[in-house]
């Protein structure tokens, strides 16, 4: 079997890797060779944002940024939603957002801005409207070695191609958001376990925070789960934090665990929702 590509021909399967950093936490998320800062952006309309792609490989490397539609599901999960599938508000994000460049070519270490606008219509109605900017590396073409002995039967040359995919916030007029923490409840098995618990969306806009477990007498959390979004498509979803047995045994006897969930450090700390119950 062989492919046509970049003018050489070749046998070769394209393995694509995503990062859905819409529930990642840091500041910058790194997938290959390529960094990307911030990991999520919120425009407003009225002022513009950037994005720095840096190359943190050793080769000289080329990406391709386009525009994309996810929408999450009951369990936190974001899945690729086609132009033709897309709903009213995913459209009217599609036609506002705009970005430059649409092609990066890298040198090692070298970092690079993507400018992003968005430019609301005044007679779209109030609400937050979103969009995902992804970021995928280009190969190489691959050059055939004609020293090489010739295969027999089918040659498959798997070639990894990996790209980041961040959330595009767009806010228009009055947008509010609030949260809720609901049925707290703990599964275990031998090497520890998970603390499963419900998180309901209040309001018009997305939530994006942090979930900290905390046991009485102690300020730190014992664990926590970072960068934990529930976006408007869906008004709840199921949350699950890993705890290892370490930290299980330390919730036992202490009376009833806290979960808070609070806006990220860098965006102030404050606490969005919190429930008690006792998970010993």
């Amino acid at each position: 079997m062989r492919i046509r590509l970049f003018g050489k021909a070749f046998s070769t399967i394209l393995l694509f890797v995503t990062a859905a950093v819409g529930l990642q936490s840091a500041p910058a998320v790194a997938q290959g060779d390529l960094l990307v800062a911030p990991t999520r952006v919120i425009l407003d309309g009225r002022r513009g944002g950037e994005v720095i792609l840096s190359n943190i490989g050793s080769e000289e490397a080329t990406y391709r940024i386009g525009l994309e539609l996810r929408r999450m599901d009951g369990n936190g999960n974001l899945s690729e939603i086609s132009r033709e599938d897309a709903n009213t508000l995913e459209q009217a994000a599609l036609s506002m957002v705009r970005y430059a460049p649409r092609r990066i070519v890298l040198p090692p270490g070298q970092p690079q801005s993507v400018r992003i606008s968005a430019r609301p219509p005044a007679e779209l109605p109030d609400g937050e409207y979103r969009a995902h900017l992804s970021f995928r590396a280009i190969p190489k073409p691959k050059r055939l070695d004609p020293t090489a002995p010739e295969a027999q039967g089918l040659v498959i040359d798997i070639q990894a191609i990996y790209g980041v995919t961040i959330p595009l916030i767009i806010r228009k007029g009055k947008v509010e958001s609030g949260a809720t923490l609901a049925k707290p409840q703990i599964f275990e098995d031998p090497r520890g376990g998970l603390i499963g618990l419900v998180l309901n969306r209040e309001g018009t806009g997305s939530t994006y925070g942090a979930l900290h477990v905390k046991v009485p007498g102690e300020d730190k959390p014992i664990t926590l789960a970072a960068g934990v979004a529930l976006y408007p498509e869906i008004d709840q979803r199921v949350v699950s934090i890993p705890v290892s047995a370490e930290q299980l045994a330390s919730m036992r006897g202490r009376g009833p665990v806290t979960i808070e969930y609070r806006e990220l450090p860098e965006n102030g700390g404050e606490l969005i929702a919190s429930v008690e119950a006792d998970l010993g």
